[in-house]
């Protein structure tokens, strides 16, 4: 990782990423629960939310939107992405050049890497490529590492995540992304394991808000710089609420019931 390559999606070396990436990924079934959401001006519009560092989307939402956002929204360009109507071994097509990306404006890319599937090695090549491209226009990279594939007998162990956020250090990400491991102290591992590099929680699929927010506040106390979540805001009924409870946990380190509270009390 290059210094300061995190400062324009980062703030006070805290990071949360309002993920949505999700209409490319898992389809409309994602939006079904806030149907609002499936306009992305809606998403756009949490995205100027002041706890929210960047947002994270495809280049078909970036030429769409990004234009009437970009004095308030860090944009972070998801390069490459698949359909969950894909049923083969895990992969992502590439959807974007680094080069485009900041002819867009974006101020950093992310890539998803699946290590231990059938097509980790081209995946790895793709980055390398996304990486430097990325380094020629000043931007930083994060790695969604999700380690999965047939010769993976349980991806979601904390071995595996931590040899995800290893394999983002090595490949050269600025942050990494990983799943929680179902601990602090196996957090704590795989933010060791990932050095200089940022870790940031994943968001998962939508939990009870207070078991939502006990993982994201045990994962930045093991030294996770933050979270990159999607549904875990946008599915709720009020989204807002839940980004100032995040805000609260995340950069100031606030106990996940008394940022509810705190939340609440500013409805």
């Amino acid at each position: 990782m290059l210094p300061h390559a995190t400062d324009d999606i980062s703030r006070d070396g805290k990071s949360l990423i309002l993920a949505y990436d999700h209409g490319i990924e898992h389809g409309p079934v994602d939006f079904e629960p806030n149907p609002d959401t499936a306009n992305p001006g809606r998403i756009f519009e949490l995205a100027t939310h002041e706890a929210v560092t960047a947002l994270a989307v495809q280049k078909g939402l970036a030429e769409a939107y990004y234009s009437d956002y970009e004095d308030e929204v860090n944009l972070l360009l998801k390069l490459n992405g698949t359909s969950n109507l894909w049923m083969g071994e895990p992969d992502s097509a590439v959807n974007c050049t680094a080069e485009y990306a900041a002819e867009l404006g974006a101020d950093a890319v992310g890539f998803t890497v699946y290590g231990g599937s059938n097509n980790e090695i081209e995946m790895a090549e793709e980055f390398r490529e996304a990486q430097e491209g990325a380094r020629e226009h000043d931007m930083g990279v994060v790695m969604w590492s999700y380690p999965r594939g047939q010769g993976l007998r349980n991806d979601g162990s904390p071995e595996v995540i931590s040899y995800g956020a290893r394999l983002g250090l090595e490949l050269g990400a600025d942050v990494v992304k990983v799943k929680y491991p179902g601990s602090a102290e196996a957090m704590g591992d795989a933010v060791k394991m990932a050095g200089p590099a940022d870790v940031v929680m994943s968001g998962g699929t939508m939990r009870d808000d207070r078991d939502f927010l006990r993982n994201v506040s045990n994962a930045v106390d093991a030294g996770a710089t933050g979270i990159a979540v999607g549904r875990n805001v946008f599915q709720r009924d009020d989204p807002e609420r839940i980004l100032d409870a995040l805000e609260a946990v995340i950069f100031q380190e606030a106990d996940p019931a008394e940022a509810l509270t705190v939340a609440a009390s500013d409805d």
